[in-house]
Order: C-alpha cells, then structure tokens, then sequence
C-alpha cells in the first residue's frame, strides 16, 4: 500500500500572554491507503489536536505534513479549505447536522462546495444513503432522527465526495451502545470497502477493531502497534 500521508516532526504549541503548551512534540507518522488507524490516549494527550492537523483544521507550529505527494502544511484558509473539500471526510462526535436541511441535503453539501453538477449530486447523495441503509429517510430532518441514524447521516456525508481518508473524532461518544456498535460496523463496512479510517476514540473495544493502533501521551507518539486483519 502506498502512503496517503506523512507526519514528520510535527509539533504545535498554544501561546497565551503567561503561557506556552505544547500539545504536541516531535509527532512523526505515516498512514498508507486501506489501512484503519485508531488514535488513543488519555485526555489532553493531543488526540484532538493531532486530528484536526491531519484534518487540515488546524496547522502545525512546526514539521513537514505530507497529503499524498503534496506539502499542505503550509497551505492557507482558502487552499486548505479546498483541499479538505476533495481529499478529507470527517465524522464528529456531535453529527454536526444542519437542522434545517433535510437528510439529502446535508448529505449533499460536500459536493455542492466542490462544484459538481446537480444532476451528478442527485446520484452520488443516493449512493451514500444507501451505503449507509437511510435512503429511506433523506426528506427527514435531523431532528426527526435517533442519534444513531444522524451519525449514519453523518457517515454519507464525510463518504459522498469519495474522498482519500476519512476522519472520525469520538464518532460514538454521543450514542448508547447498540446506536455505537452498529456505526463502528459502518465504519467496519467502509474499510473493508477500501475506504482508509483514522479515528480517535476513547474505547479499548472499538480502538481493537482498528488493524493499527497510536496512542499519544504529553503531545507525542509513545506505542505504534499493528494488529492481524
């Protein structure tokens, strides 16, 4: 598998007027496409912060971030926006549905910002609804859903632009167990679909489903351990 992306030397430091932290230091990592990478740690190790890096939310304080063969460090608001519309599909904690759309509509934002043509938009919102078995409610709002099935939506949303890698950030912090197994069965399905996955969680149970496992502690990088697929 070739390398999707690359961390070398990262470090991100927060400055207020008293003070200097360092949320993460000398961070060097490589994902290659396919792989399922799950980013663990206890709180304030800089899981967050990590992510929203690779996410291109966020930019480093220093060190070199490879996307496929192109440096994005670097990259300014506009370039990186456009570049997280292509490349990135995220899945957070809190859905970040918008309520007042329906569910194709949410699904369809993605690739309205990429500027793809409606009728090309009518299909591809479909495909995700169905990957994701909510095809069945694409004129509900989200209000009108379990948090189970806003995630599912959420799903479909980050999948619809095909992007290269899929973040996903705590994406069952917000459900009960039964609404949390079915969406990491989700994620399981989009993997073995091809789809490459690094998600940050707090479970030991979902983080074992990953084929890789990180785990970070005062900002850097202390276990990197490949598991049997």
């Amino acid at each position: 598998m070739s390398v999707l992306l690359s961390l070398d030397a990262i470090g991100k430091v927060f400055l207020t007027d008293e003070l200097e932290t360092h949320a993460l230091r000398d961070v060097h990592l490589e994902v290659r496409r396919g792989e399922y990478l799950a980013i663990e740690g206890p709180s304030g190790s800089g899981k967050t912060t990590l992510l929203s890096i690779l996410g291109l939310l966020d930019v480093p304080s220093s060190g070199r971030y490879l996307l496929g063969d192109r440096e994005v460090s670097g990259l300014d608001v506009r370039e990186r926006s456009r570049v997280r519309n292509r490349e990135i599909g995220f899945v957070f904690q809190t859905f970040n549905l918008i309520g007042e759309l329906t569910v194709a509509e949410n699904v369809e934002l993605p690739l309205r910002y990429a500027g793809v043509p409606q009728s090309e938009r009518a299909k591809r919102v479909n495909a995700a609804l169905e990957r994701v078995q909510m095809s069945h409610r694409k004129e509900h709002m989200p209000s009108q859903l379990s948090g189970g099935q806003q995630q599912r939506v959420a799903v479909a949303r980050a999948v619809v632009n095909e992007p290269s890698i899929v973040f996903a950030d705590e994406p069952t912090g917000n459900l009960d167990s039964k609404s949390g197994d079915a969406v990491m069965d989700l994620l399981d399905t989009l993997h073995a679909g091809g789809a490459t996955i690094c998600m940050v969680t707090h479970s030991r149970e979902y983080a074992r489903r990953a084929h890789r496992a990180i785990h970070l502690f005062d900002g850097r990088i202390v276990e990197d351990v490949s598991r049997a697929a």
